[in-house]
């Protein structure tokens, strides 16, 4: 068991180590497990696309993303909030209350998801044709998420609980759950595929595995007395409050993913009109290369949140804004990388997903226009998670929704008629454009409201 005073200097850091150092030590694990895991989830892809001799198999891959989205908004509902709320309760030196938090989002965990994929194994088919499965697609996409369903909730605890290690003070830990987990997938996925000719159920088994393992670990880190926060006995007993408030913050992250889904029905049912399975084929390649960086932009707020909770919750301003803008600087770096690399290396990025030609061709258009503000989504995503680290849900949600569902859907509706398929891939950047703008105004505002607040403590500075 960690000692007072090893519990009191990892909170003393948060609070007074030099921004720079403190996320760095934060965010470079959260950014190595985060980057890890979107190369399985690549690898996955790409190891599917070449095994099955079926061009298929690629849009039939494309159609389950919006199913599994569903699951893991339900795990964000309750692992990032959780999170947030652990990091607050640790900047004001709460950690009883923090271990309910973590006591009562373990139970909520396991009856959600039991809830949500019981009701996706009913309803599997029907939930697929509405985003935008073909009759061709539909046996690929239905034989995956079947198999891969019970890895689901396994997922869902996994990506839970390593936010709140991460938040509690161990990030390298954290980066070693994602490291096992898409180390194990790596092995699993090749050799089930090929070597065991399982085709798309051996990817999905490898996954299921995979996750088990992993979910073992991290949970074994909240049972293991040497941990500063960890489960006891009486945590687990249902405290509305606090569900009240975990769910409250991790909205913002859950309507993201749920409205996500919604626009992949939207998306797909728009891309099927005017592309058909080869332009949703495409999709995959447009998802599978901005997940590279948007991840690494993800392992960035995950390092970003601790900080953020702390020193907001000890009344540290200074040091609240110094670290949102390294971070934002850091994720604009990112994507606009994306942006380059996109415009530069189209062709051979849609050949590793893909080996029919016309696939390909369709994919590099995809490329080339939805990827031209690209670099503006670092930001975005920053400022988003800026609101969501300090506890305001409700501006964390409009943020989220403004580029998914205020922006995208009425320009898929306009442009798609007008445009056809370019016209889709055009609605990405505008609603990119449009979305940074609004981030920007809310930031603005928000910080003149947090300057003007007396702080909590004097905010001493490093």
């Amino acid at each position: 068991m960690a000692t007072a005073d090893e519990q009191a200097t990892r909170l003393k850091e948060l609070g007074a180590a030099p921004i720079g150092r403190m996320l760095l030590k934060y965010s470079l694990p959260a950014v190595i497990g985060t980057v890890v895991m979107a190369v399985y989830n690549i690898i996955d892809s790409v190891v599917i696309g070449h095994a099955i001799d079926d061009p298929n198999v690629v849009a039939g891959i494309a159609v389950t993303f919006p199913v599994m989205n569903l699951g893991t908004a339900l795990g964000m509902l309750i692992g990032a909030g959780a999170a947030t709320r652990v990091s607050i309760l640790m900047g004001q030196r709460d950690l009883p209350r923090a271990e309910i938090v973590l006591g009562n989002s373990l139970m909520l965990s396991i009856i959600v998801g039991i809830c949500y994929t019981s009701l996706f194994a009913i309803f599997l088919d029907p939930i697929l044709s509405v985003f935008g499965a073909s009759p061709n697609s539909l046996p690929y996409a239905h034989e995956f998420l079947m198999w891969v369903l019970p890895g689901m909730v396994l997922m869902n605890l996994t990506f839970s609980y390593n936010n709140v290690m991460r938040a509690s003070g161990y990030p390298r830990r954290a980066m070693f759950t994602n490291l096992i987990g898409a180390g194990l997938n790596l092995i699993l996925a090749p050799l089930f595929l090929f070597g065991f000719g399982w085709g798309i159920r051996g990817a999905a088994i490898a996954t299921d595995i995979s996750m088990f393992i992993t979910a073992i670990f991290v949970l074994g880190h909240f049972f293991d007395k040497r941990s500063d926060l960890r489960f006891k006995r009486g945590t687990f007993r249902f405290n509305w409050q606090v569900i009240k408030s975990v769910l409250y913050i991790g909205m913002a992250p859950f309507l993201i993913n749920i409205a996500g889904a919604g626009i992949n029905a939207i998306l797909n049912t728009s891309l099927m009109k005017y592309g058909g399975d080869n332009a949703i084929a495409a999709v995959v390649v447009f998802n599978r290369f901005v997940t590279i960086f948007i991840f690494i932009v993800i392992g960035v707020c995950q390092g970003m949140q601790p900080i953020l909770g702390y020193n907001y919750g000890a009344g540290l301003f200074n040091r609240l804004f110094r670290t949102f803008r390294l971070a934002a600087t850091t994720a604009t770096c990112t994507t606009t990388v994306g942006t380059i690399v996109a415009m530069l290396a189209a062709p051979a990025v849609a050949g590793m997903f893909m080996q029919d030609e016309a696939q390909i061709a369709c994919a590099v258009q995809c490329l080339h226009i939805t990827t031209i503000s690209f670099w503006m989504v670092g930001f975005q995503v920053v400022t988003t998670n800026f609101f969501q680290s300090l506890g305001m849900a409700g501006k964390a949600i409009f943020l989220s929704l403004t580029r998914q569902v205020i922006f995208m859907i009425p320009c898929l509706l306009i442009l798609g008629p007008i445009y056809q398929l370019d016209g889709v891939w055009s609605a990405f950047p505008i609603c990119d454009t449009l979305a940074t703008i609004v981030a920007i105004l809310m930031l603005c505002v928000q910080v003149k409201k947090i300057k003007a607040k007396k702080p909590e403590v004097p905010a001493a500075e490093s």
